[in-house]
């Protein structure tokens, strides 16, 4: 059955974690002894006794405070499709756990409440889903129950988000006036606003198009593990072994090894421990090469018909995730999937005013979730395709030198 990730989004008490306990509650995907927990546990109860947020609120923090503050996956059924929804939080301070949820789904539910409109977090979170390159935005309008179920309410929120979509470039966003506290619009067609024509949120999940095709052409391959086991059995076995990131690998393609930029020829490709004729995409793998070549843990064996790039410079847009301040001329860890680089922030070019959208000059530190274009210059070359072509070769994180924390979510360009 057909699989679709998404991702709940939206500013504090926006309605997130009761939004996703609705679709549970409503499609019949809570079991009588998670009711009945759930019963006991509510504080801010509906009509049906029940308090839906904390369905996903795991945290004890979370349910005490009444906040979400890590990403909280739910997984549910349908006879149409299988869902996977992340739950991120919408405090600023965890904006960090927001794009993580985010980088794994195919569509985000943008959530607004109707008393306030657009705001900053609508905003940023947009800015995250268009760095992304999310092809399917959902606009969910929530609390129009305290709106009277105003159309009028519905249509100047839609307008507001247009702009916002018109200058991001997003393209496929669908908006829904919802409320999920009563359950309007989100399972069952709402009574209260007939006025609106379209399909409820769930008809909607179940059948929009996501793309699930196969990336065939670029074939990626990061080497995680030499496997040298040089025993009487094995005495001449050398395997790289790693996930195939895209693309497919079988016995006598040509390779290049990079970046040693060294050609050869595949000899043998083995999966689950048995030789295969083909490998594909999202597949672990070992594949061996007529030559030996001096390969170490983070080096790409790519098909020599479709290189990627190799450079020492490199051109991204960084989410900044750390309490401390982000200046020209520090330096980091670039982690790479497998690879692990010092890196130099040489140059930062303009950060994004997540109000007006425009891009600013940089005039002072850059600081916590704040979202900037920036030149980085590795220690040595790195191998990556930018984030549009291959969104697995062109992602990376910055890591602190002395504390090892993540600090910047990278998209390559």
């Amino acid at each position: 059955m057909d699989i679709l990730r998404f991702i709940t989004a939206g500013s504090v008490d926006d309605g997130k974690s009761t939004l996703i306990g609705r679709l549970l509650y409503d499609s019949k995907n809570i079991l009588i002894d998670q009711l009945e927990a759930l019963e006991k546990q509510s504080k801010n109860k509906n009509e049906n006794g029940v308090d839906l947020a904390i369905l996903t609120d795991g945290l004890r923090a979370e349910r005490e405070q009444g906040i979400t503050i890590d990403v909280a996956y739910r997984y549910f059924s349908t006879p149409k499709r299988k869902f996977i929804i992340a739950d991120a939080p919408g405090h600023i301070q965890y904006t960090r756990n927001m794009i993580t949820g985010a980088s794994n789904s195919q569509l985000i539910v943008i959530l607004i409440d109707a008393r306030q409109g657009v705001i900053e977090q609508t905003r940023r979170h947009s800015i995250i889903a268009s760095l992304l390159k999310m092809k399917n935005v959902v606009v969910a309008i929530n609390k129009m129950d305290l709106v009277e179920y105003s159309q009028e309410v519905f249509n100047d929120i839609k307008a507001q988000y247009e702009l916002v979509a018109k200058k991001l470039g997003l393209d496929n966003v669908n908006y829904f006036p919802i409320s999920a506290f009563h359950g309007d619009n989100i399972v069952s067609k709402s009574e209260n606003m007939i006025w609106y024509q379209g399909p409820t949120l769930l008809d909607f999940l179940e059948n929009v198009k996501v793309d699930h095709k196969k990336d065939f052409g670029n074939s990626r391959f990061q080497v995680q593990y030499v496997i040298r086991p040089q025993t009487d059995e094995l005495h001449d076995y050398r395997g790289y072994a790693g996930e195939v990131i895209s693309g497919t690998y079988k016995k006598g393609d040509e390779i290049t090894v990079l970046p040693q930029n060294i050609q050869t020829k595949i000899s043998k490709v083995e999966t689950g421990g048995k030789e295969t004729e083909i490998v594909f995409g999202n597949q672990p793998a070992v594949i061996h090469l007529e030559d030996d070549i001096d390969i170490s843990r983070g080096d790409f064996l790519v098909k020599s018909e479709s290189l990627p790039k190799v450079e020492n410079e490199i051109e991204a847009v960084v989410c900044w995730l750390d309490k401390k301040e982000l200046n020209e001329g520090t330096k980091y860890y670039i982690q790479h999937k497998s690879k692990l680089l010092k890196a130099l922030v040489k140059e930062i070019e303009y950060k994004i005013d997540v109000n007006t959208l425009e891009k600013i000059p940089v005039t002072e530190s850059i600081r916590l979730n704040e979202v900037v274009k920036v030149r980085l210059k590795t220690a040595s070359p790195l191998v990556f395709d930018s984030f549009e072509v291959n969104k697995a070769t062109g992602n990376a994180i910055l890591v602190d030198e002395t504390s090892n924390s993540t600090v910047g979510a990278v998209m390559i360009l």
